[in-house]
């Protein structure tokens, strides 16, 4: 039979918070990628519209108007979609979600420091993590509605098929 104490129980709630917060930090360094990917482009093509925007006008016979606008359509539709994932929003969501998951993962790190030193007696150390747990709850209940997939995606790893016997 298998079972656990509540050390155990601390330990095994300790190392996930930690993996979450590691997962929350991960995905906030990509979207940052993603965001400075997005702005250098769009600075590229806003330069390469008011580029062939100004050569049209020094040289009327050598550029033509429908490559200023072009680059400035481009502009556009890389500035709307930019616009449409929301990327800033889910950056502070990411980098919130993973200071608020850090900060409780250093609290069950001190309550089981606090163990390991016999400094705690056992209805206490019932109490608080009854306390980190109900943290975490309230943390999870506004996590990540639309991209929950994604997310458990990245966190758990993948489950073989089972094959019938």
């Amino acid at each position: 039979m298998f079972s656990l104490t509540v050390i155990d129980h601390v330990r095994l709630d300790s190392e996930r918070v930690a993996q979450n917060y590691t997962v929350h930090a991960a995905a906030a360094e990509r979207i940052v990628r993603l965001i400075t990917i997005f702005r250098v482009s769009l600075v590229v093509l806003l330069a390469a519209a008011a580029s062939a925007e100004i050569a049209t006008v020094a040289f009327p016979r050598g550029v033509s108007p429908t490559t200023a606008a072009a680059a400035g359509m481009a502009a556009l539709v890389s500035f709307s979609i930019y616009g449409a994932l929301g990327l800033e929003s889910r950056l502070s969501a990411h980098r919130l979600f993973a200071h608020r998951l850090w900060a409780v993962a250093e609290r069950f790190r001190l309550l089981l420091a606090e163990v390991n030193d016999s400094v705690i007696d056992g209805p206490t150390l019932l109490a608080r993590r009854n306390d980190l747990v109900a943290e975490l709850d309230a943390i999870y209940q506004f996590a990540f509605g639309v991209d929950h997939a994604a997310y458990e995606g990245l966190r758990l790893p993948p489950v073989p098929h089972e094959r019938a016997a």
